[in-house]
Parts: C-alpha cells; sequence; structure tokens
C-alpha cells in the first residue's frame, strides 16, 4: 500500500524534477514527508510569491516545468502573481497548493478560499485531485500542458485527506517526446516571395525567440539571408548582438533610433512575436508588409496585425525558409547603412562621470562576461538596460515585458545562479522592487549561492514618478526612505557595499564576483537623463521622410 502524497511525489519524480520551491503548510505535511524520503530538493523561500517566481524562471531557462508548492488560502492565493508572472511571460511551470480534507471537514471553511476558481483566469489549467488512483495522470497532464506551446502555468491542488488516503501502488505514465509540426511549403514559398521582393527587408526577434529548444536555428536564419534585425526587450540575446546586422532593441513602442529602421522597412519578419509585449512597433495604414513566424497563428491586435504568417516549430520553420532564399535577396542589406548612426545615438554619453543610467549599464557590460546572467526586477532602467546592453548569447538578460511585475528580479537571479553557478549573474533591482521581496536576501545565503545584487537608489518608485512629470502631475505620493542597505545586507549574512563615486562601481562589482557568495552593491542613480534623451531627445527626431 502507499498514499496519495507517495504517488505524487513519485510522479514528480518521474517527470524529472529536482526541486521544489515553496512554503509547505499543514495541509501539506502529508507530501514534505513523502518529499523527505526522495531524491526531489526542497528549496524553502521566505515568501510564496518568490517560490513561483522561481519555479517560473526554471522554467523559462530550461524549458522544462519549474514546481512550488504551497498551502491552501492565504499562502496559495500569494502565488496568483508568480502565476500571472509565467502565464504572460509563457513561462512552463506548475503549481501544487494544499486544501482541507474534501471527504470530511473538521475545520468547516477556516482559511478555505476556491482556489481552483481563483487561478483559471491565471493559468492553462487548473484543478483539484479528487482521488489518489488519478495522481499519475493528472500529473503527466500538467506538465504535458505546462511546457506545449504557448508554455505557461498549471495548477494542481491536493486536498489533505487525499494525500493521506491509502490505495495501491500504480504504474507512473512515462513521458514521451513531441514533435512539433514545421511550416506547410505553400506558406514557406509566399513567404520567400515576399523577401525576394522587398526593397528595405528587416527580422525583429521577440519573446518566443528565446526559447532555448530554437535559438541556434535562429541565429543560423539571421546570419544566412544577411537581413538586419532588432528585438524586442525579451527577445534580446538570441542572435549574437555583436554581429554587424544587430539595428537595436525597441525598448519603446515608437520614436526611438531603432524605429529610423522599422520606419524605413517595407517588409518586417517578426519572429516568435507575442502581443503579450509592449507592441516594439505600431502598425497602421501604409506601414510595412509583416509575416509572422510563430509557434502558433498571430494574435490580431489594433497595432498587430501580420499579411502573411509561418506557423510550427520556429526552429525548422526558419531553416526551411533560409534554404528558399540564402543568396537570393538583393535588397538583404538595404537597412543596414542606418545601424551605425542609430547604435552610436544610443551609447551617446555612457562614460560621464556620473551615475547616469547609460554609465551603469556601460559598466555592467564591462564586468559581466558574455555567458554572465543579469536579471532585471521592474523599474526606469528597465528601459535602458534594453535599450543598451548588448547581448551574445540568449537568455543572458533575463528582463520581464509582459506582466512587468516589480519583485521579481531577485527570485530570477536567485534561479539563475542555482542553475548556473559557475557564472557570473547579478540582480538588478530598484530600491522598490527589491523591498518587495528583499526576505529572500536569507534564502540567496542559506542557500550558499554565487550572486550579486546591484540595487539603484533614488527614494521613490522613480518610473512612475517620471511618468507623473511628464504628464505634468504635481510630484506627489511616490517618494519613501530606505533602510541602510548595506548593514541591511549583513544581517543576513551577506556582504554589504556602498558606492559613492562612479569611478569605484566596476572595481567593486568585480571584487565582489571575485570574493563569491551573496554581495549587495547600492548606488545612486541620476534619473535626470530619463528626460532629456527618452521625452526632449525623441520628440526632435524627425519624421521620416
Amino acid at each position: 500500500m502507499t498514499k496519495g502524497s507517495d504517488l505524487l511525489v513519485a510522479a514528480l519524480a518521474n517527470e524529472g524534477v529536482d526541486r521544489i520551491f515553496g512554503v509547505p503548510g499543514e495541509e501539506n505535511l502529508g507530501v514534505l514527508e513523502s518529499l523527505r524520503h526522495s531524491a526531489i530538493e526542497l528549496v524553502l523561500t521566505r515568501h510564496e510569491q518568490a517560490a513561483a517566481f522561481m519555479a517560473a524562471t526554471y522554467g523559462r531557462l530550461t524549458g522544462r516545468p519549474g514546481v512550488c508548492i504551497t498551502t491552501l488560502g492565504p499562502g496559495a492565493l500569494n502565488l496568483s502573481t508568480g502565476a500571472a508572472y509565467a502565464h504572460l511571460g509563457a513561462m512552463p511551470m506548475v503549481m501544487i497548493t494544499g486544501q482541507k480534507g474534501i471527504l470530511s471537514s473538521r475545520q468547516a471553511r477556516f482559511q478555505v478560499v476556491d482556489v481552483v476558481a481563483s487561478m483559471k483566469p491565471l493559468t492553462k489549467l487548473s484543478r483539484q485531485i479528487v482521488s489518489p488512483q488519478m495522481i499519475p495522470t493528472q500529473v503527466r497532464e500538467a506538465f504535458r500542458i505546462a511546457a506545449e506551446e504557448r508554455p505557461g502555468p498549471v495548477h494542481l491542488e491536493l486536498p489533505e485527506d487525499i494525500a493521506a488516503e491509502e490505495c495501491d501502488a500504480l504504474p507512473m505514465i512515462p513521458p514521451h517526446p513531441t514533435e512539433l509540426p514545421v511550416a506547410g511549403a505553400a506558406a514557406l514559398d509566399r513567404a520567400a516571395a515576399m523577401i525576394l521582393a522587398a526593397e528595405r527587408p528587416l527580422v525583429m526577434l521577440g519573446a518566443a525567440a528565446s526559447r532555448p529548444r530554437s535559438t541556434e536555428d535562429l541565429a543560423q536564419f539571421v546570419l544566412r539571408t544577411r537581413i538586419p534585425y532588432f528585438t524586442t526587450q525579451m527577445g534580446k540575446g538570441t542572435v549574437p548582438g555583436g554581429t554587424a546586422l544587430y539595428m537595436g532593441t525597441a525598448a519603446l513602442s515608437e520614436r526611438d533610433y531603432v524605429h529610423e529602421a522599422i520606419e524605413r522597412a517595407d517588409l518586417i519578419i517578426t519572429v516568435g512575436h507575442d502581443t503579450i509585449e509592449k507592441p516594439p512597433f505600431i502598425m497602421g495604414p501604409g506601414g510595412p508588409q509583416v509575416i509572422h513566424v510563430g509557434y502558433q497563428p498571430a494574435t490580431v491586435e489594433q497595432v498587430y496585425f501580420p499579411q502573411a504568417e509561418l506557423l510550427g516549430d520556429i526552429g525548422p520553420s526558419l531553416r526551411l525558409l533560409a534554404d528558399r532564399v540564402e543568396g537570393r535577396i538583393p535588397n538583404a542589406g538595404a537597412l543596414l547603412p542606418l545601424r551605425d548612426g542609430i547604435l552610436a545615438r544610443i551609447a551617446d554619453r555612457a562614460t560621464e562621470e556620473r551615475f547616469t543610467p547609460q554609465r551603469i549599464v556601460h559598466d555592467v557590460r564591462q564586468v559581466i562576461p558574455a555567458d554572465g546572467i543579469v536579471a532585471l526586477d521592474n523599474g526606469m532602467y528597465k528601459i535602458w538596460f534594453a535599450r543598451n546592453y548588448r547581448t551574445t548569447q540568449a537568455n543572458t538578460l533575463l528582463l520581464d515585458n509582459a506582466l512587468a511585475t516589480m519583485g521579481a528580479g531577485l527570485p530570477s537571479a536567485m534561479m539563475a545562479a542555482m542553475l548556473h553557478p559557475d557564472r557570473h549573474v547579478l540582480a538588478v533591482c530598484g530600491d522598490g522592487g527589491f523591498m518587495m521581496n528583499s526576505q529572500e536576501m536569507e534564502t540567496a545565503v542559506r542557500l550558499k549561492l554565487n550572486l550579486v545584487v546591484l540595487v539603484l537608489e533614488d527614494g521613490a518608485y522613480g518610473m512612475i514618478r517620471w511618468k507623473q512629470a511628464v504628464d505634468r502631475f504635481a510630484d506627489f505620493g511616490m517618494t519613501f526612505g530606505n533602510p541602510d542597505f548595506v548593514r541591511y545586507a549583513e544581517s543576513y549574512g551577506a556582504s554589504g557595499w556602498r558606492v559613492e563615486r562612479i569611478g569605484d562601481f566596476v572595481p567593486t562589482l568585480e571584487r565582489a564576483f571575485t570574493a563569491g557568495g551573496v554581495h549587495l552593491v547600492t548606488v545612486p542613480v541620476d534619473y535626470s537623463e530619463n528626460t532629456r534623451v527618452l521625452v526632449d531627445e525623441l520628440r526632435e527626431r524627425l519624421p521620416v521622410a
């Protein structure tokens, strides 16, 4: 005989799960005991939201669902932001929550809310397990649905009496490989004809281009066609940013310097674009033709309505498309003369002797090696990193341009450090976002991670304060005080550093990485550049003739 909780853990092991993130509760004690006797590691976090962010980032970086566990009611509801983060960001994740017994109820409705119903709008599937005999099939289905395109979160609720119920041992259902179809010949021929006829073609790499399964084929497509490309915020790194074909990143929706190329293009090939991202460009009457290359059909929006689609496994589909056009595109490089001017203006004033966003991004890039990972929280600095931080490998700049939630940067960086202990990993957080999950510094220290946390300090919710000023509202309701971040880090057993001269910034980061362990580095940030560059300077940019 076995128990429902033993079947759950066996089913998770059958899926290759090696660690589970979370804060268990009374209703998970049976599962916790089964975990204790398994090879699966429990990574205890200090808040359920952080557990979800870590599990989602595991899915983002590996392509396999990450797993998190919480209790019922308040613990389960604390997963909601993480569920939305994975749902909008297309990150495979399985969430397991507890519940009071459903066969009898000795505590009435204490702490009971309908978590299954609350999770339905935020997940691909939300289901209660009502029988231990169903556990192997329901877990297999959960992992299949979480990982298939479009990836995302799945929720399973395991009541405590079902977890404790004895039953016969059941065989596990082995996962099987699945291959996605590739785009059809007619669609490939249509897209090839459009590319060959284009006078000023341009490639855009979006969020789905960063899936671990496809990045090599995407890079080869750009290199084989020699068509210049730009990226969305979440598509950075898919093709080495050091190539002579990189035109920039669309950190804004319009008017930025990269839009000089976008506005001149007569054909844009969007690879892996997901309209959940803030629009990298806005389609309108008289604009360029667009070919949508994706795992799924395009979502037609007011700002995005492509004229042709290539549907199927992106990598192999692009290989077949490159076979049709390689060496035959007469105007492949027509937009390349714009490149030097675009990149020069983006890099302008990046070495001034003050803590501007440009200088901070420049110095971070100097310290982080090509395979190093920078995980951003959400704030004004995200725009600057998206514009200015050059990447040469996929998934080395982790940012969220879908839910764009504060509080995710530190847990995401912690997950990256766990998966890649031999790489430099840097979390970049504003002081507002950092304090939303700063308690996870204890988790990072306990796990003995090698991690540097950069906190940009302006004593305000800086992005909203900036937009408040741009919209000519009074400066109101956006400022706060901060702890002494150096002493705060030290109280968790981490090392703390305060940088007061910009010339000390790079040496301090280098010392932190060399020393190993968990370090917090805090610097002031001068956001006066926000209005000068992102409003005044871009407003003066003349429309394309």
